[in-house]
């Protein structure tokens, strides 16, 4: 039997709110290393050191300000409950046995059954999972994520995506800026970077910090990437094993819309327009289009 590595989730909680102070105070100490320690300072000596510094602290700020966005929009938003009184219609997802649903028939037909959650005492919509740090059922929950202290699902994972894919950019270009004064620690002290003692451990601390931070962030956003291409979630990616042909699968184009929209200029940006959310159920996370009416759906956790 796979090890299931949702079990032990609960156990997130007693992290609470300290997360979102542990990331602030890392994108503080990166922004004294860059800004206060190195390229703040160059934009006074003149020549082509001001007009890099000057173009290194704009897109750092641009990125900064998509990336704090993208994040507290994710840590802010509800990632979508199942409606108070919810009914499921016909052709709901079948139950798998697990004690956590009940096996409920619909219609005269008892091949239609649908899923309950015991622990909110109602019906589950599909792709809905139940979260025990949460302590409710999640429209389709991708996973529970302890950097933004909220789970990640149908209402905010297009800001989950936006903040990987900012906080890529941003590490990068940190670490691209702060890669000269990292070699500083590998001369012989003749350079043509004048910064302290303080400032010099600050820049290598940061540099290392974001370098890793790229590098992790960057297979995390590839992940998603390839999620997003096959219409299907982290938890149901888990689950394959028991359903490996996602029948929400409706192409690349309309599974990428489903999750940023169709409009283009709000791509980039974690909001949708109003047009969106009334064409696209999808984005309220209750009704999914799948390619057949006979295609199986995915079980549940």
């Amino acid at each position: 039997m796979a090890w299931n590595v949702f079990k032990y989730c609960t156990a997130l909680r007693a992290l609470g709110s300290i997360m979102i102070l542990v990331v602030i105070g890392i994108i503080g100490f990166t922004y004294y290393a860059l800004v206060v320690a190195n390229y703040g300072p160059s934009l006074f000596l003149g020549g082509f050191d001001s007009l890099l510094a000057l173009l290194v602290l704009a897109l750092f700020h641009f990125l900064l300000i998509m990336l704090l966005w993208s994040y507290f929009s994710v840590v802010v938003t509800d990632p979508g409950g199942v409606p108070p009184g919810w009914r499921p219609e016909l052709d709901i997802e079948k139950s798998d046995g697990n004690q956590e649903y009940s096996s409920l028939t619909v219609g005269d037909s008892s091949s239609h059954i649908v899923r309950y959650c015991r622990k909110c005492n109602q019906y589950k919509p599909p792709r809905s999972h139940h979260c025990s740090v949460c302590g409710r059922c999640i429209l389709k929950m991708d996973h529970h994520c302890v950097w933004v202290v909220n789970c990640v699902g149908a209402k905010n994972y297009k800001s989950f995506l936006l903040f990987l894919f900012y906080t890529f950019l941003e590490t990068t270009v940190v670490a691209i800026s702060l890669f000269p004064v990292f070699l500083v620690f590998f001369t012989d002290g003749d350079s043509d970077v004048t910064v302290s003692p303080g400032s010099l451990a600050a820049t290598f601390v940061a540099f290392v910090l974001n370098i890793t931070f790229a590098l992790s962030v960057l297979g995390f956003l590839i992940m998603h990437i390839m999620l997003v291409i096959r219409n299907t979630t982290t938890i149901e990616a888990y689950e394959k094993h028991t359903a490996p042909n996602s029948p929400y699968n409706l192409g690349r184009k309309q599974n990428f819309e489903q999750v940023f929209g169709k409009d283009k200029l709000y791509w980039f940006v974690p909001l949708y327009t109003q047009d969106d959310m009334k064409r696209m159920p999808a984005l309220r996370g209750l009704d999914f289009t799948s390619r057949s009416e006979e295609s199986e759906p995915l079980q549940s956790l």
